[in-house]
């Protein structure tokens, strides 16, 4: 518990997601308010020490540290991240589950050597522009 934020995050929805991270040892509560970030929002949700967690903030890291994943100043708030040759409707809560979708995506889903989320080599696009590692973080996995 000491490990997690427990936030509140606008994605374009009705109500903000309640989303528990792991960031605490990398950011400071006040750092986080007003912060845009990528959010993957079609998991199921589930309770991480007792708090219902409904998605994941996109975060790059390395070794050293975890940054988050921004996207585009223009992006839309709930707008969807597109990767180009990946079209159509998202996988569902449940398909990404059963599917063990992330097992199969995060192994592909790193920061290429300017900090720009990709899959697969392909960037992850917002807005006008691509999704990028707070500091360019370079060649960073992605999760």
């Amino acid at each position: 518990a000491d490990k997690l934020f427990c936030e509140k995050i606008d994605i374009g929805e009705e109500e903000p997601r309640q989303i528990a991270s792991g960031l605490r040892a990398y950011y400071k509560a006040e750092d986080l308010i007003g912060k845009r970030v990528c959010v993957l929002a079609n998991l199921k949700s589930r309770k991480l020490v007792g708090f219902p967690s409904h998605g994941m903030v996109l975060c790059a890291s390395n070794d050293d540290s975890v940054v988050f994943v921004n996207p585009p100043a223009d992006a839309a708030i709930g707008e969807r991240v597109a990767c180009a040759g990946f079209e159509g409707d998202p996988a569902t809560e449940n398909a990404v589950q059963k599917k063990k979708v992330l097992d199969k995506v995060f192994p592909d889903l790193k920061t290429d050597s300017n900090g720009v989320a990709s899959y697969k080599g392909i960037p992850l696009t917002a807005g006008s522009g691509s999704c990028v590692a707070e500091g360019d973080m370079a060649d960073a996995q992605v999760s």
